[in-house]
């Protein structure tokens, strides 16, 4: 997880003397603030969005509930560049909105671009990285407390915020963590609704000066900002303990009837879906008809579809069972240690894709030009940025389980490994499966690492979009990224399915 550090410092070394004095001037520290600003605005606008909806699909009678998990989630796998262009057709200048809204005398319409276009766009293509979290969170609390909690006269809403939500500290914590580095190096969005962030600092200076030395200057202002998150978030976290206190594993919690509410909430959910998967969805489906009007080929789609979904199940996979013996050292064997490797695991995520792969591609081409142009380095490309995806999702389900269970079952002459195989891998079941989504869904969209590190002819859905896109042929786009959403889709059905026959 150091290699994309140790890759920026290398190649700051030869920076000269203006690239380090730049560091302090207005523009630069303008430039980290907005980039802080936009990142502690988005978690917070993610959090907004996906705790009552974790609560609506997770806790309540609501209609259709597996439906709204699959919906509410997709928008995680819309690449940020294709939802950007999509919010730009649909509500731009001379864009649908302002086409339906002229024959009611509405010639101007509220500008998409700067920080405000940005905020919006990166909220509802992130909020499902805390979604996510939470509903595993939410999964693994007793429901036995909350029905106490009612029993003794506290009502629904009472119950949620002075029961439900203190309990789901480390799910908020980690999941609002996941979205702050993901809009920190998100570039895409940023820069289609220009918005001047570190990250499209960095890409700039790479793409109009080939300056690898000055650019990375601006990565280590940019893990510096990282650090600073990561501290801030370790201060808040440290400060208490979240094991559930039950007994054991959690039973099926009751759902609640939402009565007059239900309305108001679909109403919520429909909002939310049809802003952040009709939109893109549209935009794609009115791109795809013309482009099948004018011909255009679509049959390459489906081979990139394969490539995509099986190269990103295995990185999911690699994923988790790299990050359950962090997360257990990390909470069962606290000490300074632990906690520098689980805060240096989250370094990948938030450093641009086109770092991660430059500090790849120096690494193969140097250490093991064996592996260099393979899928196995793809494959670990996705490790490096995709780790704490599965590493927040196993952590949050390792608190809830308390540590005597563990350590009856030790007591009892089990062995650590047959206590980790029989007791503490089916309790983290899922936060398994969280971190596997999480990880599969975004590494199906990731654009900079598999354009430098796939093998020559191995085409992704990504890299399908992204060829197409970059030269303005958005019919032919628009096949694959439909694609794309579909596969990311399916599995989720599935998994909610899972999830909906543990419950019962």
């Amino acid at each position: 997880m150091l290699l994309p550090l140790i890759y920026l410092i290398i190649r700051a070394l030869d920076a000269d003397a203006a690239a380090w004095s730049a560091l302090g001037d207005a523009s630069s520290l303008r430039l980290v603030l907005r980039t802080a600003l936009l990142a502690l605005a988005v978690a917070g606008a993610s959090l907004v969005l996906a705790l009552p909806m974790a609560w609506l699909t997770v806790r309540t009678d609501l209609p259709l509930r597996r439906l709204w998990s699959v919906l509410a989630i997709v928008p995680l796998v819309v690449p940020s560049y294709v939802g950007a262009v999509a919010f730009i057709a649909a509500f731009g200048p001379r864009g649908t909105l302002q086409e339906i809204l002229s024959p009611l005398g509405v010639d101007t319409v509220p500008q998409i671009y700067g920080f405000a276009g940005a905020f919006l766009a990166l909220t509802l293509f992130s909020y499902p990285y805390l979604l996510l979290v939470l509903r595993a969170g939410l999964r693994g609390i007793d429901p036995a407390l909350e029905d106490a909690s009612r029993s003794l006269g506290m009502g629904s809403w009472r119950t949620f915020l002075r029961v439900t939500v203190p309990q789901l500290r480390v799910p908020i914590t980690a999941g609002s963590l996941l979205v702050a580095l993901y809009v920190v190096s998100d570039f895409g969005a940023v820069s289609l609704l220009r918005t001047d962030t570190l990250t499209r600092a960095i890409f700039i200076q790479y793409q109009t000066s080939f300056d690898r030395a000055a650019a990375a200057v601006l990565g280590l202002e940019l893990v510096g900002l990282v650090t600073l998150i990561l501290v801030l978030e370790w201060l808040y976290r440290r400060r208490g303990r979240f094991h559930g206190g039950g007994p054991g594993t959690p039973g099926p919690p009751r759902l609640l009837r939402l009565g007059r509410w239900r309305w108001p909430a679909l109403a919520f959910l429909a909002a939310i879906v049809l802003v952040a998967l009709g939109v893109p969805t549209g935009v794609l489906l009115h791109w795809l008809v013309r482009g099948l009007q004018a011909g255009e080929p679509f049959a390459g789609a489906w081979g990139a579809a394969l490539n995509s979904a099986w190269v990103s199940a295995v990185a999911g996979l690699v994923a988790v069972v790299v990050a359950i013996p962090v997360a257990i050292v990390a909470v069962r064997k606290p000490s300074p240690l632990a906690a520098i490797v689980e805060r240096v695991g989250y370094t990948g995520f938030a450093l641009p894709g086109i770092v991660v792969a430059l500090s790849l591609v120096f690494f193969g081409l140097r250490v093991v030009p064996a592996v260099y142009q393979s899928w196995v380095l793809l494959v670990f490309a996705y490790l490096v940025l995709f780790f704490p995806l599965a590493l927040g999702g196993i952590r949050t389900s390792l608190v809830q389980i308390r540590p005597g269970i563990e350590e009856a079952a030790r007591s009892l002459g089990g062995s650590p490994g047959r206590v980790l195989a029989t007791i503490t891998i089916p309790l983290l079941i899922p936060g398994l499966v969280s971190g596997f989504a999480l990880v599969f869904l975004t590494a199906m969209k990731e654009l900079p690492a598999t354009l430098l590190l796939a093998p020559i002819g191995f085409d992704t859905l990504a890299t399908e979009v992204w060829s197409a896109s970059s030269e303005a042929f958005f019919a032919r786009a628009a096949a694959p990224a439909l694609i794309l959403i579909l596969v990311a889709a399916l599995p989720l059905a599935l998994l909610v399915a899972r999830e909906h026959r543990v419950e019962r």
